[in-house]
């Protein structure tokens, strides 16, 4: 029988996805490797555990999680050796049952050294937790600063000493904070342990001071060893710095569990939830929906039957601005608002054509009064963004296209309700924001493998840069040939596009993940719970908008 042309269409894209899929897997594999198998072996040759190590033994064994930040500095301080992961592991999971964060420095990368983007990857656990009232555990193992990127990781607002400002905030809001000091913890850092509620020392292995013995004999002549100065005997039986004294990795954070197993329950949110049942398209069935040409329209309708429970979803205004489409559904149970970019060729109102990612005025007005309702009845948000912007153009403008993006960009930001952020595909302009991008405080954001975020797309950018680049090459005078002009157009498209990668966005944070869309529904399911832990503290006002 032969095969139809949305079959062939349907395969193709199905193994495109699954290459790029392959692809971020390799480039994981190679992450979770740290500082590389040589520093492995020294680091374990001390008595310690890796840091992925040590999450592994904490968590409740075969529990689900998500990882945060693992392709944090991805080809980043290149010239300094890199920096995998920003040589910090940040993991979302359960411990004795109970969900928490936790942060773990690999002292395989520079010996636990922090880096601008370790601070920046720190900074967005410590966000969690407190967005989540989520507690968080820290694995302390680190040098420090890097000094030799002192100036873009010490002083600022957002830098090293946000993390003790944070400490201290968290404490006064009851969120709880135990940290295992399981190697080095110097300087500035050796607050982090007696800020937190507990603080646990590993034996032998554990040091906490705020100069280590070079620097005591060159400051004020005094001959010490580290352990004396700042080992776990001294900390737990002479200065009173930390709580637990324990012999190894292992019972370190077997005691850590016992500590988890005893906190108490805080209320939660209100969130409804019911017994969870799977789709009934099989999810891995987005492989082949999602079109390997990111120009190609397609339903979103069909990607929210392999997502939610039951494939079942309840549309809000179904035909009116369809290029977002607004519905009610569950995920793993959760009661959720779903705003999705519609990337099919559909018609409005008054039987015109429009394309998908684009949004229009009608569009605008039916995912603000959405998001409204949403807030009203307490239902988490998650947002999928195709998008590739508002739609512009004089019938646009003169139908107030940007009042309108205004009113939905106001409904969003003021959003009490959580929200959540899969970038399935296209992010660009200001559909970036009135989708809920990074600036807008999702509790977490994730990309697929096809994702792309930038202001716009390769092509539209390096055709408005080569005219740029061309007037001002012939203002000085320069013959501009084809052959040139394309040579312009395809160097400046290229960097155009190594920007737009899901690759490039991850290793600055601008989303915490690329994931395999398989893993879509799990990220949403351990957000809206970690969500649950804490009720809004405000109630729901957009403030003054046009109408």
């Amino acid at each position: 029988m032969a095969i139809s042309k949305k079959e062939l269409t349907f395969n193709k894209n199905d193994d495109a996805m699954r290459l790029k899929i392959s692809a971020l897997e390799r480039e994981l594999d190679a992450i979770y490797l740290g500082g590389g198998k040589r520093r492995i072996e020294k680091h374990k040759a001390k008595g310690k555990l890796t840091a992925r190590e040590r999450i592994e033994l904490l968590l409740d064994k075969g529990c689900e999680q998500i990882e945060i930040g693992a392709l944090a500095g991805y080809k980043m301080y290149e010239e300094h050796g890199g920096c995998p992961a920003a040589g910090v592991v940040i993991v979302i999971g359960y411990i004795s049952g109970k969900q928490c964060i936790v942060v773990a420095n690999d002292a395989t990368v520079k010996a636990g050294a922090w880096f601008p983007i370790t601070g920046k990857k720190n900074l967005r656990a410590q966000e969690i937790a407190m967005e989540n009232r989520l507690p968080i555990i820290y694995l302390v193992d680190s040098a420090g600063v890097y000094l030799p990127l002192q100036d873009e990781i010490f002083p600022d607002k957002e830098h090293f000493g946000r993390i003790f400002r944070n400490n201290a905030v968290m404490s006064s809001q009851g969120i709880v904070q135990i940290a295992a000091v399981m190697g080095s913890c110097v300087a500035g850092g050796a607050y982090l342990p007696i800020m937190s509620d507990e603080s646990l020392i590993v034996n032998k292995t554990g040091t906490i001071f705020l100069a280590g013995s070079y620097l005591v004999k060159a400051a004020i002549g005094e001959s010490i060893d580290n352990e004396t100065l700042g080992g776990a005997t001294t900390h737990t039986e002479i200065s009173g710095v930390c709580d637990y004294n324990t012999e190894n990795d292992e019972e370190c954070l077997a005691t850590i569990r016992d500590l988890m197993d005893k906190i108490g329950h805080s209320e939660t949110a209100g969130f409804d939830r019911k017994e969870s049942t799977a789709p009934n398209r099989n999810v891995k069935d987005v492989y082949g929906i999602m079109p390997e040409d990111r120009s190609k329209p397609y339903d979103v309708r069909e990607i929210l039957e392999c997502l939610v429970d039951d494939s079942k979803i309840t549309e809000y205004k179904k035909n009116y601005g369809k290029s977002i489409v607004c519905a009610y559904a569950r995920v793993d149970g959760w009661s959720v608002g779903i705003v999705a970019n519609q990337r099919e060729i559909v018609k409005n109102a008054k039987g015109e054509m429009q394309f998908g990612g684009v949004i229009y005025s009608d569009s605008a007005d039916k995912a603000a009064r959405f998001i409204m309702n949403c807030n009203q009845k307490n239902i988490p948000l998650v947002f999928l963004q195709d998008v590739t912007g508002f739609m512009v153009g004089s019938k646009s403008e003169h139908g107030g296209i940007i009042k309108d993006g205004a009113k939905l960009v106001s409904a969003m930001a003021n959003s009490v309700v959580p929200k959540f952020t899969i970038v399935t595909g296209n992010s660009y302009g200001a559909g970036n924001y009135a989708m809920c991008g990074k600036a807008y405080d999702p509790r977490l954001i994730v990309g697929w493998p096809t994702a792309q975020i930038a202001v716009m797309g390769g092509s539209a950018a390096a055709k408005v840069l080569v005219q740029i680049e061309v007037a001002s090459l012939k203002k000085r005078g320069e013959e501009i040939t084809p052959e040139r002009e394309k040579e312009l157009y395809d160097k400046i498209k290229n960097r155009y596009d190594e920007q737009t990668s899901p690759y490039y966005a991850a290793s600055r944070l601008w989303i915490d993940a690329i994931i395999d869309p398989v893993d879509t529904r799990k990220i949403i399911s351990m957000g809206i719970e970690m969500a649950s832990h804490k009720k809004s503290e405000k109630p729901y006002n957009v403030g003054v908008i046009q109408t």
